[in-house]
């Protein structure tokens, strides 16, 4: 199945009582370009690691990033993943992403 397909789980979360309403996006396996940020405060990313990790592409993680700087969402890059996830490191474009949502 295609993460895609799963979508419309984030308007369910948007209808919660939480005070803080996340996407948890790991393992990032597909361009999710078409994601909705509407009443979400916050989102992490990160690559599948170990045997048998699936690649994430850059340009996934840089889409959903720019569309967070655009929405004024928190934005949080935990790593690459791969086999050796800390050789792979957690910069995007020469910086880390450690953004919080204000409480």
């Amino acid at each position: 199945m295609s993460t895609n397909e799963y979508l419309f789980r984030i308007d369910h979360l948007r209808r919660t009582p939480a005070a803080i309403k996340f996407l948890s996006i790991e393992p990032f396996l597909e361009s999710l370009n078409k994601v909705d940020l509407t009443g979400i405060d916050w989102v992490i990313v990160g690559g599948e690691s170990g045997p048998g990790a699936r690649p994430m592409k850059k340009e996934w993680v840089s889409e959903i990033r720019d569309k967070c700087v655009e929405e004024n969402v928190s934005f949080f890059f935990k790593q690459w993943g791969g086999t050796r996830k800390k050789l792979s490191g957690r910069e995007l474009d020469g910086r880390t992403w450690d953004q919080f949502p204000a409480i």
